[in-house]
């Protein structure tokens, strides 16, 4: 049981509602900045247990963003801890946020869950989560909820938004120019993780990928033979392949 769970386990002050799996999840891509004074922030205050969960994991120094829709969550600001009250869905106030706050190490999106939320965050705030910083959205199985704006590989989902963030990450690799180029993503992520609801993007600054060949090779590489049309024909009809 890591710290983080040993907090929630003994937690009486105010409410914490997380799915078990996710303190594993938090504690492998957030520890490395425990004590070092991170800035976080947190979409999602709700009953204000988490940023002190979160205030007692990373140690003092400390400076906590949280942001909610509920006026009511104005009461949890203490020193160290500031509250926003807005929609995440509005995009005028994600960029009017943006420019108030300090480089984010660590950016959790745990708020309304919605689609339209969940991707107008990503793309309003990733850019300013920085060179070495974690992003980290939660409660993704709102993405198979039609409630909350997603379905089964319903276009417009974040779980599907998501899927074509892998492609920028590989975007090095294209043979499209034009069509599929490295984009600031390309440049900046070093790594996608996906668990169970979450999905966690650690942030790099990239180059490049490069390669070599070390020793020394002891034959030629193998080249399949290339196959005719016909001969490709005979094995799909002997194995019983579509055509």
């Amino acid at each position: 049981m890591n710290d983080l769970e040993q907090f929630f386990a003994a937690n009486t002050g105010r409410l914490i509602h997380k799915w078990h799996h996710y303190f594993e999840v938090y504690d492998r891509h957030f520890s490395r900045f425990r004590g070092k004074s991170p800035h976080i922030v947190e979409f999602g205050v709700s009953q204000g247990g988490s940023l002190q969960m979160w205030k007692h994991y990373f140690g003092p120094g400390t400076r906590l963003d949280g942001v909610d829709i509920n006026p009511e969550c104005r009461r949890f600001e203490e020193p160290g801890v500031r509250i926003s009250i807005g929609d995440q869905a509005d995009r005028g106030f994600l960029r009017s946020l943006a420019k108030e706050l300090p480089p984010i190490d660590i950016l959790i999106d745990d708020g309304g869950h919605t689609m339209e939320q969940q991707i107008h965050t990503f793309e309003e705030l990733f850019p300013h989560v920085a060179p070495h910083g974690v992003y980290l959205c939660e409660d993704m199985h709102t993405s198979y909820w039609r409630k909350w704006g997603g379905g089964f590989r319903r276009r417009g989902s974040f779980v599907e938004y998501a899927k074509g963030l892998i492609d920028g990450l590989n975007a090095w690799h294209s043979e499209e120019r034009g069509r599929f180029d490295v984009s600031d993503f390309t440049r900046s992520v070093h790594s996608m993780h996906f668990y169970d609801s979450v999905l966690v993007i650690e942030k790099r600054p990239m180059q490049p990928p490069s390669h070599e060949r070390r020793g020394q090779a002891l034959f030629a590489d193998y080249v399949p033979p290339k196959q005719t049309n016909l001969q490709r024909l005979k094995r799909q009809l002997k194995l019983g392949e579509p055509r």
